[in-house]
């Protein structure tokens, strides 16, 4: 996973003003975008660490599909 540069958010596509309202649907932590290799996913900067995935653009912010901060991708 590819953490985001020094001053610049990871966007993955989507709409910056999006990232800067959702939150985690968990925790409701702020979200940050991560490259990895399948694509890219939000990774809550709160308590729960849960890592969503983005398919085809679209942030799929369902707990049931999040991956743990400790899971491989």
């Amino acid at each position: 996973m590819t953490e985001e540069p020094a001053g610049r958010a990871v966007t993955l596509g989507l709409n910056p003003a999006l990232l800067e309202i959702i939150v985690c649907p968990q925790c409701h932590g702020e979200l940050r975008g991560a490259e990895t290799p399948h694509g890219g996913e939000l990774v809550c900067q709160g308590s729960c660490g849960l890592r969503y995935p983005v398919r085809d653009g679209i942030p799929v912010l369902l707990v049931d599909e999040a991956l743990g901060a400790d899971e491989p991708a």
